[in-house]
């Protein structure tokens, strides 16, 4: 259990350096908060958070009302129950128990994938300085998560279940905006119902989050303003991995040149030193080389020799029918 007092001054002049010396310092009453390693995510959780302003004998003193229940951040689990304060002069000096509550789980967590933020609230009962007789809100459970995993959309939930007791009033909250109870002779309570926002790399929900105007009987012994949030989770979803090197907009290898406008290689055929040609069928040269370059091929020599041949026969035919036709 949480506890702190705030001490009513004797007089008027002690009454103005205590409300000096609490402006100055606002207690703040919280749970040791670790803080996130490893992932480069975070995430947060909180039962109960007030900041209020208590107002003592028709304001001549002021008391600033700062006090977190169950407020961690990742890595760091609470299971704290009730915070209680005392401030003096309010309520016949008796201590507050600005929450009690039959559960009152807050949870952060954070690894290199994934953050989040949970809270867990049942059978809850807030109270203020200068109501002893009702409770600010009652509620039946409400709770909060926030989840930002890598590579995905962040998740914010807020839920509240059962019924809700405002200032001694059961009230039906609305989820479309803000729902206002009015109590004559107490005051005005807002509620916020179930606030959730995400971006692309955050979350945030919250359960319920109260503006709270309270002035019994308007007697000035005990004026509270200010705000309670009840279940809030938040996260930021982790970096991750990173690649080790950057893609390949480009090639990784160039052409090693252009194609070549020119022949790799002069042709193979070139005019002989004697006058005949060097031929590309496997670089033979012709038979005879004493034959013209016009029509000349290895065939040539054969034909001539048939041509001869077949000349010699009809020289011979003719002189044959000569002879025969003298005798």
């Amino acid at each position: 259990m949480n506890s702190n007092t705030f001490r009513m001054p004797v007089r008027r002049t002690a009454a103005a350096a205590t409300a000096a010396a609490l402006a100055v310092g606002p207690v703040v009453l919280l749970a040791p908060a670790a803080h996130a390693t490893g992932g480069e995510g975070r995430a947060s959780a909180v039962v109960l958070r007030t900041g209020l302003d208590v107002s003592l004998l028709n304001k001549s003193v002021d008391v600033p009302l700062r006090a977190s229940l169950n407020e961690v951040e990742a890595p760091e689990t609470e299971n704290k129950t009730a915070l209680t304060v005392k401030v003096e002069g309010a309520e016949n000096g008796k201590p507050i128990s600005v929450l009690r509550a039959d559960v009152a789980t807050s949870k952060a967590t954070v690894d290199k994938d994934k953050a989040e933020g949970y809270v867990n609230l049942v059978k809850a009962r807030v109270h203020v300085p200068g109501v002893p007789l009702l409770s600010l809100i009652e509620v039946e459970k409400v709770t909060a998560k926030a989840l930002c995993e890598t590579g995905k959309q962040p998740v914010a939930e807020a839920n509240l279940l059962g019924h809700v007791t405002v200032l001694g009033k059961k009230t039906t909250l609305s989820t479309a905006g803000q729902t206002k109870v009015g109590v004559p002779g107490v005051g005005d309570v807002t509620l916020d119902l179930s606030r959730t926002s995400t971006t692309s790399r955050t979350a945030a929900a919250t359960a319920l989050e109260l503006k709270v105007e309270v002035n019994p009987l308007k007697l000035g012994v005990a004026e509270v303003n200010g705000t309670v949030t009840l279940a809030e989770a938040t996260c930021e979803t982790p970096k991750g991995t990173r690649p080790t090197e950057k893609p390949t907009e480009n090639p990784t290898e160039k052409p090693t040149g252009k194609p070549s406008e020119q022949p790799s290689q002069e042709p193979s055929a070139k005019p002989t030193d004697d006058g005949g040609v060097q031929t590309q069928n496997e670089g033979a040269k012709p038979t005879d080389q004493n034959l013209a370059a016009t029509g000349g091929s290895s065939m040539t020599p054969y034909l001539a020799g048939g041509a001869i041949v077949l000349l010699g026969g009809g020289a011979g035919a003719l002189v044959l029918a000569r002879s025969r036709a003298r005798g």
